[in-house]
């Protein structure tokens, strides 16, 4: 199939703005895009009017599918809450096709997300990488898995210390976390061992691929001191680790550079309504990006709606974030974070034909969407 949207102002992100340009979309890819694009005579011509376009949005964090939209505990199926240690669960599982939140992900422009399990957990599962687009089944939005999620603070201690079970205190979270680790650890060392390698179990070789360095741990945390935590104990087992919410992350700015530790920083547009999140401010990613850190911001649907992403950005840019980087918050460095940068986050040839037409710049309150097309396929027209 040919697409062809002309007539727009091409934000590309990585490579700059083309005015007055043309993109071409050829078999679910970005074919070609540039002022002097020819355009065959069988393509589908999309008159973008002066419009914009640019490439989905990424939310780098949510609960997409997996505690849906509408419903209670019947459609929220992203904490297991019988066992703290539940790293082989996978999101993948638990993801409803057919949530409402996805057709307004679809209208708000986001294109891909990680779907992570919830923050009630020590371990609690591998999150994956979904397009939104429309589908019947799981499978065919899926992408790939991409990291374990680690809980810390007090969404983990408030769940089993209300119910007298450890981990009850942030040092009793830390010490599960390495003892989760450390056994998996000897679960390979006894796998050496031909004559007595253990039998398969799942868990172990859920974080054995942690310790291999297929899977990241993607870590939940507010507080600087449990970022630290999540520091300590990754450098300890020289695992890679990914931060997310990163409430006070700009505290350890300087060292989550050094570390070269990603950070999705948000829900931006949230009340401060516990006690970890008491410290959240604006300047969080901007003062993150200063310092070096790859920085993506997400809304963490349902926390706050999806379609709510590029909002987040502009409130980054009212605390101080430059609008570049906030553009390449919700895109590209989204993307690369994720593991997704060679397929989505920006318009280049070869590129998933992700794509945003809206009738002002991405960034404006005001400007609407008018197409989202996700894998050259138009999934939403205003």
């Amino acid at each position: 199939m040919l697409l062809a949207i002309k007539n727009a102002t091409l934000l590309t992100v990585t490579k700059g703005v083309i005015e007055n340009g043309t993109l071409l979309i050829e078999d679910g890819k970005i074919a070609a895009l540039g002022q002097d694009v020819v355009v065959p005579a069988a393509a589908q011509v999309i008159d973008a009017k002066g419009g914009f376009v640019c490439p989905g949005f990424v939310d780098a964090h949510t609960a997409l599918g997996l505690k849906e939209d509408s419903t209670r505990w019947e459609g929220a199926d992203h904490n297991e809450i019988t066992n703290p240690v539940v790293p082989h669960m996978r999101a993948l599982d638990g993801f409803n096709p057919h949530d409402e939140a996805l057709p307004t992900a679809r209208e708000g422009g986001v294109t891909t997300t990680l779907v992570s399990p919830g923050t009630l957990n020590v371990l609690g599962g591998i999150a994956a990488v979904f397009k939104t687009s429309q589908s019947d089944t799981a499978d065919a939005m899926y992408v790939k898995e991409f990291a374990v999620k680690v809980g810390l603070g007090n969404d983990v201690k408030g769940q089993w210390g209300g119910e007298k079970k450890m981990p009850s205190t942030r040092m009793g979270t830390a010490a599960m976390l390495r003892e989760a680790l450390q056994g998996a650890r000897n679960y390979m060392k006894k796998q050496e061992n031909a004559e007595k390698a253990p039998d398969f179990d799942l868990k172990q070789e859920t974080l054995a691929r942690v310790l291999r360095g297929e899977l990241p741990l993607l870590v939940h945390a507010h507080r600087a001191d449990d970022i630290y935590t999540a520091l300590r104990i990754s450098a300890e087992f020289g695992v890679t680790m990914i931060l997310t919410t990163g409430t006070e992350a700009h505290k350890l700015a300087k060292e989550l550079a050094a570390r070269n530790v990603p950070v999705i920083v948000g829900p931006l547009a949230q009340a401060r309504m516990k006690v970890d999140t008491a410290g959240r401010t604006i300047i969080t990613p901007g003062v993150l990006a200063e310092h070096g850190v790859k920085v993506a911001l997400t809304t963490d649907h349902p926390s706050t709606p999806s379609y709510m992403l590029p909002f987040s950005a502009g409130l980054a840019i009212r605390g101080g974030m430059d609008p570049q980087e906030a553009l390449k918050a919700i895109t590209i460095n989204a993307a690369e974070i994720i593991g997704m940068g060679d397929r989505v986050g920006s318009l280049e040839v070869g590129k998933d034909a992700d794509v945003l037409i809206l009738d002002g710049h991405p960034l404006r309150l005001r400007s609407r969407i008018q197409t989202t097309i996700i894998n050259g396929k138009v999934e939403y027209q205003l």
